[in-house]
């Protein structure tokens, strides 16, 4: 048996489980593989697949390619990038690998490390003071201005409650989002226009399905405060990425903190690379040692159940 672990880009795959009690080989692929053919012949020979989240789609196409396919692992229990039904016709079971408990915390951690930056003006001032500058810009305060959260799940929560501990007025909105739910989070629900009318700053927790797609459509962009920021650490496609693009280029909005990106990792040249008005992490929401050994033992443990004719997690049922 073959087993593949994809996008293994900070090399700790085959470290962070006992991959030897598995009697096959074990091939850990650190960078992503190519798109097209190429991939198809990277991944023909794998009995066995391990996705690192999204990084890697499987699209139905790619899955009617590769005939050896038995077992697709994705870490998480859920993956936009794989079509269930498509792995479900070719006989491919799909199984999840969950992380640790601690993950969604990370993600709303690295979400106020964006919010903070912005405010603060720190990547500037970071860059200036190494030019031999002093006090260039001048910091916001947090206290007293209004953030704006689209999603109010448990990183949703998380994020609104350190805002609340800054002074600010955190306000919500979700589709589903009622005024009791809110109430009950301790934060306001207003309607989507408002909430981007007058927010000093919107972070995005939203989970991206079709209904959520484009959710941050350019009518919400233009309704920004020209003094206002957008975080987004959740998935690109939540947003109108020309929009956006549009939005920073006019400064019709301060800036951006952004963690993901319609293609991941961000290619070299992306114009987004140049905005002085961006601050730019390579989704890093989901990444600690912690979360990664949960995922790569969940997903040892995932093999090991599919072998003993007991799957777990299983995610095309």
């Amino acid at each position: 048996m073959k087993i593949a672990l994809l996008d293994d880009y900070h090399d700790v795959a085959l470290r962070y489980a006992d991959w030897s009690v598995l009697d096959a080989e074990v091939t850990a692929l650190r960078d992503p593989l190519p798109e097209g053919a190429a991939r198809i012949e990277a991944l023909l020979p794998f009995d066995v697949v391990v996705a690192m989240r999204e990084r890697t789609p499987f699209p139905a196409e790619l899955i009617r390619a590769l005939p050896q396919l038995k077992l697709l692992v994705t870490t998480g229990l859920r993956n936009q990038a794989i079509d269930m039904a498509a792995a479900s016709a070719s006989g491919v079971l799909v199984c999840g690998a969950p992380g640790s408990a601690e993950a969604a915390g990370a993600t709303a951690e690295l979400a106020w490390a964006h919010l903070l930056a912005l405010f603060k003006h720190l990547p500037q001032e970071d860059a200036a003071m190494r030019r031999g500058m002093w006090q260039t810009g001048m910091p916001q305060p947090l206290a007293g201005k209004r953030l704006g959260v689209l999603g109010l799940g448990k990183l949703g929560q998380a994020v609104a409650r350190v805002g609340q501990a800054f002074g600010m007025d955190v306000v919500a909105w979700s589709p589903n989002l009622t005024d009791e739910r809110a109430a009950q989070a301790g934060v306001r629900r207003l309607d989507k226009a408002e909430l981007f009318a007058t927010a000093d700053a919107v972070s995005i927790h939203l989970v991206l399905s079709e209904r959520t797609r484009g959710v941050v459509d350019a009518e919400s962009l233009a309704a920004m405060k020209p003094t206002a920021y957008l975080v987004n650490t959740s998935r690109a496609g939540l947003v109108d990425q020309s929009a956006l693009m549009d939005a920073l280029d006019k400064r019709r909005i301060a800036g951006a903190g952004l963690d993901v990106y319609p293609q991941e990792p961000l290619p070299p040249m992306d114009p987004l690379r140049d905005r002085d008005n961006v601050i730019l992490t390579p989704h890093l929401g989901y990444v600690s040692q912690s979360n990664f050994e949960a995922f790569y033992r969940n997903a040892l443990k995932a093999v090991l159940a599919w072998q003993a004719g007991t799957p777990v997690h299983v995610l095309n049922a």
